[in-house]
């Protein structure tokens, strides 16, 4: 449901609304499926014409394919993925992550 699910939130913006259909899609991601997608969008309030024919549009397809491809670039394999100054975090523990936080502003102090 990833696919959908973005070509929804994107038309969701194209009526002002991505932020609120995120967070109804994050409440039920363990029940996701087309007809709960289009009951967030009611939900909502959502000009459902305008929501369906958007998550046609080719548009809002390759916008997604990009971001997937630039992600695949950076080296992104899942998320989360994080970076910290373009590096990516290998040990994504609190400590690892402070650790390389640390590393960066010592070298930031030199």
């Amino acid at each position: 449901m990833a696919l959908k699910s973005a070509l929804a939130a994107l038309s969701a913006n194209n009526q002002g609304k991505f932020w609120e259909f995120h967070t109804k899609l994050f409440e039920n991601f363990r029940s996701l499926n087309d007809q709960k997608i289009e009951e967030i969008a009611k939900e909502l309030g959502l000009d459902m014409d305008k929501f369906l024919k958007d998550q046609k549009t080719p548009a809002l397809k390759n916008l997604i394919f990009r971001d997937i491809q630039n992600g695949r670039t950076a080296g992104v394999g899942g998320t989360p993925t994080l970076f910290v100054n373009g590096k990516r975090v290998k040990k994504r523990s609190f400590q690892g992550l402070s650790q390389m936080i640390e590393k960066e502003l010592a070298k930031k102090s030199e």
